[in-house]
């Protein structure tokens, strides 16, 4: 019985390795692609940041027009722009994201642009209503295609389809540390205080009231580009950390289990010199 142990526990080890050097791979593959995906969240800030600004300049130095897009409407129809994995094997990733969209499409209307296959899967299992799945490949979502998302979402908001769209995505904070976030994307917000009233001589062609209709679109296709590079960052960064914990758990094992291989071993030799001792007395 000893030597059959002994058997099985050196089978789980050479497992627990094998499985070890899939782990390492996986983190290492994590790590690379994580350092571009930071190089992606450097580069986009920027641009979203110049067009939070013009927005946000617009909307709070001209009162003299209305638009659609900052009318709030009563009605409880949404439209939820969820962002996940391909996927798994990224610890709370998919989980976190999914699971905080679920909470807070409670109660309502709720529709749902997913983008990922695990985003798909997980809303059509639980039955929620899906705009299109035309954007189940996560890695595959381009820049282009953020901005035809964005004209596509905003003129369904203007045709009245939905009175408030949101967007779900993973912000990424550090290396150890992700947050999953919602954002409303429309209606924009007012500020109707005296004090959140800018002064501006920018002239806009042919009015403001144009400028703003034109650039709303081209902003959401940019916030959609900003939270996909932001969602991707924190999907490498969370599987690195996940494969990290899990080759070290691996590593741990193989040192438990060898030592239990050596004690059945010395307990197999052990138990051979008694009986060869108690013969050689016979």
């Amino acid at each position: 019985m000893a030597g059959v142990s002994s058997k099985d526990i050196k089978n789980r080890i050479r497992s627990m390795e094998s499985t070890k050097q899939i782990t390492k791979a996986m983190e290492m593959v994590a790590a690379s692609k994580l350092r571009q995906a930071q190089s992606r969240v450097a580069a986009s800030r920027p641009y979203f940041e110049i067009l939070h600004n013009t927005i946000t300049e617009i909307v709070n130095s001209n009162r003299d027009f209305s638009s659609p897009y900052l009318v709030p409407r009563e009605g409880n129809r949404a439209l939820y722009v969820v962002i996940a994995g391909d996927r798994g094997l990224a610890g709370g990733y998919n989980s976190n994201i999914l699971k905080l969209c679920t909470q807070e499409m409670e109660g309502k209307d709720a529709t749902v642009l997913p983008i990922g296959k695990k985003a798909v899967d997980y809303f059509h299992n639980h039955g929620n209503k899906i705009l299109t799945t035309a954007y189940a490949e996560a890695s595959e979502v381009s820049i282009g295609d953020c901005f035809s998302i964005s004209k596509q979402i905003a003129k369904a908001y203007l045709n009245g389809e939905f009175d408030e769209i949101h967007i779900g995505y993973t912000d990424f904070v550090s290396v150890l540390s992700q947050t999953a976030d919602t954002m409303r994307l429309l209606p924009l917000v007012q500020n109707s205080s005296e004090e959140g009233r800018t002064n501006s001589d920018m002239l806009y062609e042919p009015n403001a009231e144009e400028v703003f209709a034109s650039i709303v679109p081209e902003y959401l296709g940019g916030i959609l580009y900003g939270a996909l590079c932001e969602s991707r960052c924190a999907e490498q960064a969370a599987r690195r950390t996940a494969m990290d914990s899990a080759t070290s758990n691996a590593e741990d094992m193989i040192a438990d289990l060898s030592l239990k291989y050596n004690r059945a071993r010395q307990a197999a030799i052990t138990q051979e010199i008694t009986e060869i001792v108690a013969g050689a007395e016979a």
